[in-house]
């Protein structure tokens, strides 16, 4: 079985600096699995598995982000890190344990938030059998 990221354009390796400016000034812990990919690849976007096409945000752009897409007036909680390239984002839920969830861009709301994984490694690992 191929490797889930074989298609997918990683980034340079985040830096221990630039995860820790992010946890220092969102006040956030990024779980693990999430921060060892960091260190593997500062995002990054492509096809992960057969199927899926997913956008990874860079952690130095994650605060920007969430701001420009008003995260915290629409679904307070989630933090975006990611995206499917078209109409969905991915988010880390920061009030449930930092679980795997989706929600539309388009009518961002907390009815439409939809869990999908308790991990970011059982996130990928769901992508790839898409």
């Amino acid at each position: 079985m191929p490797h889930a990221f074989d298609r997918f354009n990683k980034r340079s390796p985040a830096t221990p600096e630039q995860i820790a400016a992010f946890s220092t000034a969102s006040g956030l812990t990024l779980p693990q699995d999430y921060t060892a990919f960091l260190k593997k690849a500062n995002g990054g976007e492509g096809m992960v598995g057969p199927n899926a096409y997913l956008i990874l945000f860079a952690v130095d752009e994650l605060a920007s982000l969430n701001k420009t897409y008003q995260v915290e007036d629409y679904v307070p909680g989630l933090l975006f890190f990611g995206s499917d390239g078209g109409g969905e984002a991915f988010a880390f839920n920061t009030r449930d344990a930092m679980r795997v969830v989706r929600v539309p861009f388009v009518g961002m709301d907390p009815s439409t938030v939809e869990a999908i994984a308790d991990t970011f490694t059982a996130f990928i690992e769901y992508l790839s059998k898409q």
